[in-house]
């Protein structure tokens, strides 16, 4: 078996959300020996620890898999990569984050360095893979990210009063105030409305979102982080499943609906029309527009077969996502 390190963020025991290098590495335990960092909260000591993996196994290493973002974390992958350079070891970046392909436009010299000496480029969506090969990569691999069908109960849901369930970091990227603003706008059209937003913290906007709703005096479930089981189970009682976000690129969220039956409204941004084709497997609206996401909604509660259409579609497509068919192409990579 190969012997691959893999150096990300592994922040899900400081209340953020779970990330790839925690559930990917802890998968590729059945097809290679792996080593992971780092879960220090401490941004300086995060990286000395991902840096100490690297030198430390140096010697009996075949390839490092690097998780790679477009904010902070990019910086880490670039300094991983360059200690790998320095002793001799392939790496593989993963790319992760709707705004990656600015980071190439708007530092193109630092890219380079991270990825033109890259043994491959995994890029788990196909928007992100087709961004990098028209800057001229080819090394590109798609690998989705994976679910675990079998843990995800399909129901179809009938909506009558409309339950919107949001799953995503509060974070001014994704957007949570549009989610508000759509629901103050379904409760004015007349419709019986709720909104449950879950997910952590991260820039303030948690904080900011609890005094908009209380200004606008709507009443919104914001019970913070909820584990994968606990967000599983309230989603239940959800019938609608809305993603505001204005920067995207996979999100395993949007995965899990469609594995669950929620219907989906989505904005059509980044890899999202990669992965959600429009009236087929859910709803595409323009970004930040409340009122064509208050409208689409609208069709789906009263256009019972769109509804069913795509909901059993989103479930056939999510079921290609199943680990043991994304284990096959990690197999072949590595």
């Amino acid at each position: 078996m190969k012997n691959v390190l893999y150096v990300g963020n592994a922040l899900s025991n400081s209340g953020k959300n779970v990330t790839s290098v925690e559930t990917l590495g802890k998968r590729l335990e059945e097809i290679c020996n792996i080593k992971t960092a780092s879960s220090k909260s401490n941004k300086t000591l995060r990286l000395i620890d991902m840096m100490g993996l690297v030198i430390k196994n140096a010697s009996n290493t075949d390839v490092v898999l690097i998780d790679t973002y477009s904010t902070l974390n990019f910086y880490y992958a670039l300094v991983i990569s360059l200690l790998c350079r320095l002793f001799n070891l392939d790496y593989i970046p993963i790319l992760h984050g709707g705004n990656l392909e600015y980071r190439l436009k708007n530092n193109p010299k630092l890219a380079h360095l991270l990825f033109n000496k890259a043994k491959y480029l995994v890029s788990p969506s196909k928007f992100l893979k087709s961004k990098f090969e028209a800057l001229g990569y080819q090394n590109i691999y798609y690998i989705p990210n994976f679910i675990s069908i079998e843990n995800y109960d399909f129901f179809n849901r009938e909506i009558d009063t409309i339950k919107l369930l949001w799953v995503r970091a509060f974070s001014e990227i994704y957007n949570p105030e549009l989610a508000v603003s759509t629901l103050e706008i379904l409760i004015n059209k007349g419709y019986n409305a709720e909104l449950s937003m879950v997910g952590p913290e991260i820039d303030g906007t948690f904080k900011a979102i609890k005094t908009l709703s209380f200004n606008k005096n709507l009443s919104i479930l914001m019970p913070g982080k909820l584990s994968k089981y606990e967000w599983i189970n309230l989603s239940k009682s959800h019938n609608v499943f809305i993603n505001t976000t204005n920067y995207d690129n996979a999100p395993v969220s949007i995965v899990e609906a469609m594995a669950l039956g929620l219907p989906i409204v989505s904005t059509n941004v980044g890899g999202l029309p990669y992965l959600i084709e429009n009236n087929i497997e859910g709803i595409l609206v323009k970004p930040n527009d409340a009122e064509l996401m208050a409208e689409a909604i609208i069709q789906l509660q009263k256009d019972k077969n769109l509804k069913e259409k795509l909901v059993c579609n989103a479930r056939r497509k999510a079921e290609t996502f199943d680990w043991q068919s994304v284990k096959l192409k990690w197999k072949s990579l590595l």
